[in-house]
Formats: structure tokens, sequence, C-alpha cells
């Protein structure tokens, strides 16, 4: 039975003939909404016809983060009485959740990127919702730019929603060719800014450290923070390390502590997203600032760090680095404070340092690595990026640099042209260079260990795991844990990208060298 209460109440949705009218006008518009008023939840369902009685319509919903697409698929099924896997399903890297019956999709933007390199049509499909999409990830804006590109030429129409928390959306609405742009009002409720910084300096962030005297006080202020208010506690840090640390000071604070980020497993988003009958104290990565809504929260308490993509040199691939947050993320995350009921934010910094933050967050493509991006535009047919829709142009010497990297692997040639091999390449959803390794990899121990330990480098195994690659190896292979859950599901993945697969040895010894050796050196002569 659809919900039909919880659906006429969320603030949204007075927005939505507008939004209905922009895109029977000119197929593509952008929705101004902020966290909360059901933007990701009930649109899709009324574009799609599932909702509010109109022509029946597929629509596929673009996500930043996993997490935030199973979420948002669970939710709106829930909303529809049913489970995901019916009229609405979900599609994330080696999980998939559909039916024969699914009208809405939701996916997180690299896959949709990789539907898009096989499939630029994207046939059946009606709408395309990209959501979240001020937060300007570098698999968003490219998604976006070929979108433009198939409505130009191939599909003019196939309907294009941008849809943001934030109100600014004139650039967006200019890149969808002076597009409509329909805002949405939310319901907020007053929030009292506390400043709590630090009693004595703290070491800035350098890379991935974070000064621990700063995470010993930020547990203190989620303790002051239980004291002096009632509900939820929110509390935002840059990681999934920081969280641990934070959590293991927070065993005696007489709440629930719960930790949500792209790494924990199911059971745990669900008993965040569902709120709970004790009181709780939820530690969060940036995922929660817009992504994700956390129920019961009156209380947040902000570290003041984020996690941004950088260019790790030494190895040649993109690495996370902690930055100060930006002013923007700074409001999104104290908005979650006054959601349902006034409520208060405590910062980790003093009002005068807030002033000097930057504004925005700096978009992906300014500051990344571009090789996974260089990548998806010469298979595209547009290596210099030139003929496509961006908000900023891929900086030149980056772009160059990631250029010569793909020629050095041998993924596109001289022209800049994506090779057979660099397709094969991009299909496989890694880095080039993690791709590159997987493919001469198997010829050197085999598919199987290949696709084991590409998989182990492409995400930071739990700190308990060690530094050993070997060790890490083996570790994941007897773990139960959740992490070596999707290490498994990676490696299989990775294992059938190869057909048929060569003959792997035995594997129980150790990887060995070859794969670190690969990814360093250059390629062998193509044949």
């Amino acid at each position: 039975m659809i919900r039909e209460d919880v659906l006429g109440s969320l603030p949204v949705y007075t927005a939505v003939p507008a939004l209905t009218r922009a895109l029977d006008a000119h197929g593509c518009a952008v929705l101004c909404a902020p966290p909360g008023t059901g933007k990701t939840t009930l649109v899709p369902l009324v574009l799609s016809g599932l909702v509010g009685g109109g022509p029946v319509r597929r629509v596929v919903v673009a996500e930043p983060r996993r997490i935030a697409a199973r979420a948002a698929a669970r939710r709106m099924a829930w909303l529809l009485g049913e489970s995901a896997g019916g009229k609405v399903g979900f599609t994330v890297r080696g999980e998939r959740v559909v039916g024969r019956g699914t009208v809405v999709e939701v996916v997180t933007t690299g896959v949709l990127l990789q539907r898009l390199q096989r499939d630029q049509e994207l046939a059946g499909v009606d709408v395309v919702i990209i959501d979240e999409c001020h937060e300007r990830h570098l698999d968003a804006d490219t998604v976006a730019a070929f979108l433009l590109d198939v409505r130009a030429a191939l599909r003019p129409e196939l309907r294009l929603v941008a849809a943001s928390a934030t109100t600014d959306a004139q650039g967006w609405a200019r890149l969808l060719g002076d597009a409509p742009v329909v805002e949405a009002q939310g319901v907020a409720h007053p929030v009292d800014v506390v400043w709590a910084p630090p009693a004595r300096p703290v070491r800035p962030p350098h890379g991935m450290r974070v000064d621990p005297v700063l995470l010993t006080h930020v547990a203190s202020v989620v303790r002051r923070a239980l004291a002096e208010r009632a509900g939820d506690v929110l509390c935002f840090l840059p990681g999934v390390g920081e969280i641990g640390r934070v959590a293991s000071q927070l065993g005696d604070v007489g709440a629930d502590v719960l930790q949500v980020h792209g790494r924990a497993s199911a059971a745990v988003q669900d008993a965040v997203l569902s709120g709970g009958s004790g009181r709780r104290v939820v530690l969060a990565t940036a995922v929660a600032e817009s992504s994700l809504t956390v129920p019961g929260v009156r209380v947040v308490v902000d570290a003041g760090l984020a996690r941004e993509p950088r260019t790790d040199h030494a190895r040649g691939l993109s690495a996370l680095t902690t930055v100060r947050v930006s002013q923007a993320g700074a409001r999104q995350r104290a908005g979650r404070a006054g959601r349902e009921a006034p409520g208060a934010v405590y910062r980790c910094w003093t009002e005068a340092e807030d002033a000097r933050l930057t504004r925005f967050a700096s978009p992906e493509i300014k500051v990344a690595d571009l090789a996974a991006f260089a990548l998806q535009v010469a298979c595209w047919g547009d290596p210099t990026a030139a003929g496509l829709a961006l908000l900023d142009p891929p900086p030149s010497g980056a772009l160059a640099a990631a250029r010569s990297v793909l020629t050095a692997i041998g993924a596109v040639d001289a022209s800049g042209r994506a090779t057979e091999r660099g397709v094969r390449m991009a299909r496989l959803g890694l880095h080039p260079r993690l791709a590159r390794a997987l493919l001469d990899g198997a010829r050197e121990v085999g598919a199987r260990r290949a696709a084991e330990v590409v998989a182990l480098l492409s995400e930071e195994p739990p700190r308990e795991y060690g530094d050993d690659l070997g060790a890490a190896w083996r570790a994941a292979r007897r773990g139960g844990d959740s992490y070596a859950g999707r290490w498994r599901s990676e490696a299989e993945r990775l294992r059938r990208a190869f057909s048929p697969p060569p003959p792997f040895p035995d594997p129980g010894s150790p990887p060995g060298p070859v794969l670190f050796n690969i990814l360093r050196c250059p390629p062998t002569p193509l044949r």
C-alpha cells in the first residue's frame, strides 16, 4: 500500500507540478531542495508515474555514493509498501537488486558512467536524475556532460534533472541550456551555533593524518553535547579511521554509538536510518551532509574536516587528503540539527577561523588525478574534452599528464584515441593503472590472484590488516568482517572480467611483488 500520508507531507511535494511543467517545456531542469525535503525519494516516484497517476516512465537516479543509492532505493520501495527489487531497485558496484518490473533504478554515478559507455542511447530510459550535483564529484560532472551529448545527438526526448541541496544552481542551469530552476522550501528550525575549539592548538591535518588531540577533543565535545542538549547527536568526522578512534573513547556515554560510512554493513546503515528507541550518537563521514537523512538528530558536532581527492604523485594514483570543511559544507552539516525541531551545532573551531574557510569545496575536476577521466572521454570519442559541456574545464597540465600515463600503459594511441586495450580497461571500473595491473598481472600470476590483489589495492583495508600486502591478502581471505565480504565480491567481479579466464597458479602462495612492478614499470610490448 502506498504511504500517501508520508508522501503528501514531504516539503518538495508542492514543487513537483512546477518541475513537471519545466520538463515538459524544456526537457531539462534544475531542482533545488534542502536535505530531507523528499527530492531524492518523492520526485523519482512522481516522474516515473508510480505516484500521482502520470504516464509510466523509466527513471534512473544517479547518486554519488553506494550507501546513498541503497538507502534511497529502500526508502522509495518502503513508500510504495514494497521491498527493493520490485518497482524500485538499485545497482552499485558488486550488487544489483532489480526485477523485471523495476521502473525506478538508483545507481551510483560510476555505474551510470559505465552504462553510458556500453549504451550511449540509454535505451529504455526516459528520465535521468543526477542527485547531489552540487557536490561536484568528477563522475557526476562527466555523466552530465555525456548525457547532454546524448540529448543533442541521439535522444532529444531524454529528460534530465540536476538535483541540488543548495541554491547555487545558476551554473547548472546554464550548462543545461538555460534550464528552469525549480526551488522547494524546506522546513528549517533554528539552530544555535556553539563555538567549541580545542583548549590548545592542534597540528593541522597532513595527508590522511589527523592530530589525535583533536579527536580526543571531539569526543569530549560529544559528551558535552549529550549533557547539555536533548536528542540524538550526529558527529561529522573526515574518515573511517577517525570515526573508529572517537567511537573507542565513547564507550561509556550511556547512548548507542553508531558508525556511518561507505564501509558500514547494511544492517548498521538500516539501524541508523530507521531511528531508535534510545538515545544515539551517530559518527559519520560527509555522506550524512546531504545524501542521507538521519532521524532523531537535534545536535550536530562538527570536527571541521573533510576528505577530498588529490593526485598522489608517488604512486600515480588519486588519493584522499584531509582538508578543512568549506563554509557551504559546514552549513549543510549544521542544518541537520534543525531538520525536525530546534537544535544546536557545536563547531570545533573558532568564529574567526570560520570566516577564513573557503566558500565551497573544490570541484574534483580541478584537484583530482584525471587519468580515469581522460580514459572515459577518450572512449567517448573526445580525447581533449573540448567538446564536452563541463562546468569547469579540466586543467590542461593535469589532463596532459593523465594522457601521458594512458599512452604509457597502452590505453590510448598517439592521437589520444582509446585503443581496444583502453576500452577494456575503462570497462573494468578501476583506475587505469590498476586496470593495467589486472590485465597484465593476470598473465603473470593468474586471473584469480591478480583480481584479489587489485581488489585489495582498490579500497584501503582496515588498519588491523597491517601494512604488508601479503599479510593483508591473507587476512582478507580468512576475514569475516564487512571489508572482507566486499573484497571477495570485488575480487570475484574482477576475475569474471576475464572470459575465458587464463589458468591461474596455486592461489595459496603470497602474491609477491609482480603486481607492484606492473604498476610502476612501462607496459610490455603489445601484440
